[in-house]
């Protein structure tokens, strides 16, 4: 899997009860252009380096490759995924996921039914800038749901085509939604990071034929 950042854990992160915060009165949207928004909810998951260190010693973490200048190079970050009706990796991350999918049951896009999870061992470790655009991100309107464990990162959205970024740092149980066309019109990356000493792992949640 290759070394991971030692994760300093907080000291008022809970007493180790993972545990989900309210929703309802608690998330805050911020409307992008050419009919994309974000929903941010601050700590929504609470408690959670337990859950954190779980999911870095037991997921079958697996690297990727892509192409890149005619060769191939190691994607820098770990992933798994867990498809519709496959079991989650942790029983909190299916609460987590229904719990999404109540709160976000009158928004186009459908239900939550699959979850990929992405390790971001240091602040090497990044994702360039991108949309999910597989199945039906490339022509309708969906709904990702990412969930923060761990260090606290930058993610940055911007326009497709170019434009003025949003930079959010997300960090312990913080709930990032990006909703309406965000997939197709705007794109989004986490970024490379000296000032980063510890690991991450991100969570997305995703409706059905989705990627």
């Amino acid at each position: 899997m290759g070394e991971v950042a030692v994760f300093q854990g907080s000291l008022i992160d809970g007493e180790g009860v993972v545990d989900l915060a309210p929703l309802d009165g608690f998330v805050e949207r911020r409307v992008l252009s050419n009919g994309a928004w974000i929903d941010l909810r601050r700590r929504w998951m609470t408690g959670t380096d337990p859950l954190f260190e779980r999911l870095v010693r037991t997921v079958s973490w697996r690297s990727e490759e892509r192409w890149m200048y005619h060769r191939r190079v190691a994607v820098p970050r770990l992933v798994a995924h867990f498809a519709e009706g496959e079991a989650l990796p942790d029983p909190m991350l299916e609460r987590a996921r229904d719990a999404l999918s109540a709160y976000y049951r009158h928004e186009p896009g459908g239900a939550f039914v699959s979850a990929g999870l992405c390790l971001y061992r240091d602040g090497r470790d990044s994702v360039a800038w991108h949309g999910d655009r597989i199945g039906r991100g490339a022509v309708e309107d969906v709904l990702v749901a990412v969930v923060s464990l761990g260090a606290e990162r930058r993610f940055a959205l911007r326009p497709r085509g170019g434009g003025p970024a949003v930079r959010l740092a997300l960090g312990r149980g913080d709930l990032l939604v990006m909703g309406g066309s965000c997939q197709r019109t705007w794109e989004h990356s986490v970024p490379k990071s000296a000032a980063v000493d510890g690991a991450r792992v991100s969570v997305q949640f995703r409706p059905h034929n989705t990627g």
